[in-house]
């Protein structure tokens, strides 16, 4: 098993960023053109899709498609990662939940939870020692 660096990670999370953008960004303007019609009866629609739907949008992409099948989110693949359990198995939905939302701990004090990769030995992420998972290169 060959665990990811932080390189190969950034560069799939990257991609994944651009992905979840473009995905809510077009359909942030099919609702916006959709509100056109009846725009004061809309404002409070688009308000919650603005404010709360893109940490929506984006967890359920993030947890999805790392408790799928693929066992990765659409950047992963593409590089060739999958995210699994320290057990070797694929994640529960909850797990995947739980390693999303906990990258905001990651994100702390000047993103060393991120940085933790480069000195443990599974390479793990603090979000990755919370949910109990690993990210590893397919081969």
């Amino acid at each position: 098993m060959i665990y990811s660096g932080l390189t190969r990670r950034l560069c799939a999370f990257s991609l994944d960023c651009l992905i979840v953008l473009g995905l809510y960004m077009a359909i942030g303007l099919v609702l916006g053109l959709s509100a056109m019609k009846y725009p004061l009866q809309s404002l409070s629609m688009l308000g919650i899709w603005y404010f709360g739907g893109m940490i929506a949008f984006s967890w359920l992409y993030f947890a999805l498609l790392e408790s799928s099948v693929w066992q990765a989110t659409l950047g992963k693949r593409v590089l060739g990662l999958k995210v699994i359990s320290e057990e070797g198995e694929r994640i529960s939905f909850w797990r995947a939940s739980v390693r999303y939302f906990s990258k905001v701990l990651s994100r702390l004090a000047c993103f060393i939870g991120f940085l933790m990769i480069l000195f443990t030995k599974k390479k793990q992420a603090l979000h990755d020692k919370i949910a109990a998972t690993l990210v590893i290169i397919q081969q």
